[in-house]
């Protein structure tokens, strides 16, 4: 099956530092050195630092110019922009704020709080630690102008004595985008653990989402992906490999595998699996999005087309047929259609996760930082940078204390 070749490509192996499930670089087999890097979208000499950065760019340039059309069907994309490939001003909301080119949306809101409960615990995080960061740095007016609407009711609920982990329960969309668009965090400070980061948004995800909601199991692909991505000599292949080996949920109900497949649709990987067969031949975004028609075309409901099933299988599609070029990657998700932001989002942070920010104009990263400095509703005006470094020098922390850890118990 296309699965095992992907999970023959990706080994796992026991670090000496004991991380259970952190995998080891492996590329592909058959090729050579110099092919493999090429085919497989591995770039020698990317930092872990870089890794992280790239990662934050990708997510925070590809939402800002994903939201522009988000919502169009590709045909009207095509007709107003050909390709669209430049960073715009748009509204959102129909509340008559023109946000200026390079604003980021809703999705990237969700993503900063994280990153500010990350950098203040020094490490990874809980629904509680997060939901503690919400309390005091939600912006009281970003609901309806930057964030969507109904978080100003998960907002109320969390300045309630309620637990953190009960407040998803009673949001009314469990299958959507909500965690997925935005855990890029929870990826980074597992870097190179993506068991653990799927662990983390299990938990962290249940602020939006139920703990056995489709949409935290499709969060899940995202955090993984980008816990894989970050790992020395990674491959896109060897990240698609830990997205089969990690994300594959079936066995959560053990024993009645036939029943819980018939009940919930199709698997997970699975659907990552005909996704990539789907689009396998294709060449660039325009015969992608027509590929995923046959597959994807609901309308006339809430959100219809923001479930995280569509937008993270188009994600890691459009990964892997750009090889991991974040340039490309936001080029063609914004230009897919349905929820643009939000597939690019996944896409480009993905990519930003193993290849860096090389392949990004410099000019979008300065229009995005000066827009998020102008936004009025955002809950931080850090720089990309700024975030990225928080993160890393948060990981670094967690690092620390695994090594001393170890340093202490080994010999006991």
């Amino acid at each position: 099956m296309y699965r095992r070749n992907f999970i023959k490509n990706s080994g796992l192996a026991i670090t000496a530092m004991g991380l259970s499930g952190l995998a080891m670089p492996a590329s592909a087999q058959g090729s050579s050195g110099n092919e493999t890097q090429k085919q497989s979208g591995s770039k020698a000499g990317v930092s872990i630092n870089e890794k992280f950065y790239g990662c934050i760019c990708g997510s925070h340039i590809g939402s800002s110019m994903g939201a522009v059309p988000e919502g169009w069907s590709y045909s009207d994309i095509e007709a107003k922009f050909g390709t669209l490939e430049e960073l715009l001003p748009y509204e959102h909301y129909d509340n008559g704020w023109m946000r200026d080119a390079g604003t980021t949306e809703d999705g990237i809101e969700r993503q900063k709080l994280m990153i500010t409960a990350i950098m203040r615990k020094g490490g990874r995080v809980n629904a509680e630690d997060v939901r503690a960061v919400w309390r005091t740095e939600i912006n009281p007016n970003a609901p309806g102008n930057v964030s969507e609407p109904f978080e100003g009711e998960l907002l109320a609920m969390a300045k309630s004595k309620m637990p953190a982990r009960d407040i998803g329960k009673y949001c009314d969309y469990s299958g959507l985008n909500s965690f997925s668009r935005a855990c890029h965090p929870i990826g980074l400070i597992n870097a190179g653990d993506p068991v653990s980061a799927a662990e983390d948004v299990f938990e962290v995800g249940q602020l939006y989402q139920t703990s056995n909601s489709r949409g935290l199991q499709w969060a899940s692909v995202t955090a993984v992906a980008i816990a894989s991505a970050a790992k020395p000599g990674a491959t896109v292949d060897s990240v698609i490999g830990d997205i089969f080996k990690c994300c594959d949920f079936r066995a959560v109900v053990e024993g009645r595998e036939n029943w819980y497949a018939s009940w919930a649709g199709v698997n997970v990987v699975e659907e990552i699996e005909k996704g990539l067969k789907l689009t396998a031949k294709c060449k660039d975004f325009r015969e992608m999005r027509v590929a995923f028609d046959s597959v994807y075309n609901g309308k006339g409901m809430p959100y219809s087309m923001s479930f995280a099933n569509e937008v993270v299988t188009k994600a890691v599609c459009i990964f892997k047929m750009v090889n991991a070029d974040v340039k490309q990657a936001i080029i063609a998700g914004v230009n897919l259609g349905r929820d643009t932001d939000c597939i690019t989002a996944i896409a480009a942070g993905i990519s930003g996760a193993l290849t860096g920010t090389s392949s990004l104009p410099g000019k979008w990263i300065e229009q995005v930082d000066s827009a998020t400095k102008k936004n009025p509703f955002t809950n931080t005006k850090r720089t990309m940078k700024e975030n990225s470094d928080g993160l890393y020098n948060a990981f670094k922390s967690r690092l620390d204390k695994m090594k001393e850890y170890y340093d202490k118990m080994y010999l006991i």
